[in-house]
């Protein structure tokens, strides 16, 4: 697989284009991300190792929208790639992206050109985003932009990441529905209901761009001058799965620590008279704008692995997972697995988006107010019990008790359903990763650890409705236990 070269051949040695006369370049050099990289360097290495950039290699897209296209035959149109190479459809180089490697590297992926020349923003879903005419003017959040000969600039509210406004342009293409009506992809609605949507610089690029701190020149090219720099990897939870695409160690650290910062945990015990027992996990997606997973979670896999020990037994398990198994295949019938189901029009199962016409969902929901004085405060405090009836304890107080919180972008159960169709390459499965969530930011912590030792010092205790039961919580970021939400394991599509 050929990725950009990171080397163009420009006149005036590679700053063509970058000076201050009142000339510039053409709309077809601009639209090449290329010709950016020439004055924003920075930039430009930031965006090639993003998932904007691998939209169009992905191999999952890839296999998607093939199978997706031979399925519907070839109803599904533009759907997938007017996402994943939009200037590709914009330009008439492809309607059903079947074609995708045959085009100019330039006119695949999420580009500079196609970002920077949104002007309007004509809906909130399915990417209805509508380019400037004239095809020189790039957008962006300074009022202040230096003359220079590459290009014209203009402030604009879609680009600024201090604007709400700024979420519509993020927003309108991570909000999915399929041709028959489910909204499969729903993180600019998340938002929206969250506390997030209501709060000054609140906005997706907030998290998504990080500012690095100082200030630097964001254009090598006469005149500028320090400014805020914003990076343009965008870190999420995707990552690349092709051998040779840039930057995938710094990708695979990014998704590491953005992971860290979004769940919030509680691991408790509940300790009756009689001596027996029962385990209590409490999840809150507090550091997420968002519901967890979000984005495509009909195909994510959060699952937690829950594990008591007496002495050095096993006396209960639950979301055990051995390396390389779709978590799907687990039979446990306490496994509590967080993500989407998708449903056809009578109401079943389907694992193609083309197929769903309705969805169900137990995602941790967004945070709704950072009053804790408000009762919706607790709604995003997620409670699950171990086993699931709450009613049932297993028959001795274990000496330990461990918790794993445990993550694939994509399910391996996705992968193999689109290896036995043929349109995955098998070797494409090994390179999917599973991430163990560190329940702190501050510290590599993929295990969360209750000892029946230090039961008496634990931080956090409340007792239970109806009968009073102590039960008995550590939590390394000190989630208030008190007020909880029951949650949902009952999906139709729950293994």
């Amino acid at each position: 697989m050929k990725f950009r070269a990171l080397v163009i051949l420009f006149a005036a040695h590679g700053l063509l284009g970058c000076g201050d006369d009142d000339t510039h370049l053409t709309r077809d050099q601009l639209v090449d991300p290329e010709t950016c990289k020439t004055c924003h360097a920075d930039h430009f290495t930031d965006w090639a190792g993003s998932m904007h950039a691998y939209a169009s290699e992905d191999p999952l897209f890839i296999a998607m929208n093939k199978r997706g296209q031979r399925e519907t035959n070839s109803m599904l149109g533009d759907f997938c790639v007017k996402c994943h190479a939009p200037m590709a459809v914009h330009e008439g180089a492809t309607t059903d992206g079947l074609n995708l490697a045959n085009l100019p590297p330039k006119l695949k992926g999420v580009t500079c050109f196609f970002c920077h020349t949104v002007d309007a923003v004509r809906g909130d879903h399915n990417a209805p985003l509508e380019l400037s005419d004239d095809g020189i003017t790039m957008r962006g959040e300074y009022r202040d932009s230096v003359k220079n000969t590459a290009h014209h600039t203009v402030y604009s509210d879609l680009h600024d990441r201090d604007e709400a406004a700024s979420a519509t342009l993020c927003g309108s293409c991570h909000d999915i529905v399929t041709p028959a009506g489910a909204a499969i992809e729903r993180t600019f609605q998340e938002w929206r209901a969250s506390v997030f949507s209501m709060t000054k610089g609140a906005s997706c690029p907030q998290c998504h761009m990080h500012e690095l701190p100082g200030l630097r020149p964001i254009a090598m090219a006469p005149g500028v001058f320090a400014r805020k720099y914003h990076e343009h990897a965008f870190p999420a939870v995707d990552q690349a799965l092709l051998p040779g695409f840039p930057n995938v160690d710094a990708q695979k650290k990014a998704i590491h620590d953005f992971l860290a910062t979004t769940v919030f945990s509680s691991l408790c015990v509940a300790v009756k008279g009689d001596g027996t027992a029962a385990i209590r996990v409490v999840l809150d997606a507090a550091g997420a704008g968002h519901d967890f997973p979000s984005g495509a979670a009909q195909d994510r896999r959060l699952w937690t692995e829950v594990i008591a020990y007496s002495d050095t037994q096993v006396i209960y398990q639950s979301g055990v997972v051995t390396d390389g198994m779709a978590p799907t295949a687990n039979p446990d019938p306490d496994f509590w697995m967080i993500r989407d189901c998708m449903l056809d029009a009578q109401d079943r199962p389907v694992s193609m988006f083309w197929q769903a016409s309705n969805y169900e969902t137990n995602l941790l929901p967004a945070q709704l107010t950072f009053d804790a004085l408000d009762p919706r405060f607790y709604q995003s405090h997620i409670i699950q019990n171990f086993p699931h009836d709450p009613t049932a304890h297993f028959g001795k107080i274990p000496d330990r008790v461990t918790l794993r919180l445990r993550f694939q972008p994509v399910g391996l159960d996705v992968l193999d359903d689109l290896i036995q169709s043929g349109d995955l390459d098998p070797s494409v499965r090994s390179s999917m990763p599973t991430y163990d969530i560190s329940f702190s930011p501050t510290l590599d912590m993929p295990l969360l650890e209750w000892t029946a030792t230090n039961m008496s010092m634990a931080n956090l205790r409340w007792l239970e409705d109806g009968d009073a039961t102590p039960v008995y919580c550590v939590s390394p970021s000190g989630l208030n236990v008190q007020t909880r939400t029951p949650t949902t394991n009952h999906l139709k599509c729950s293994p």
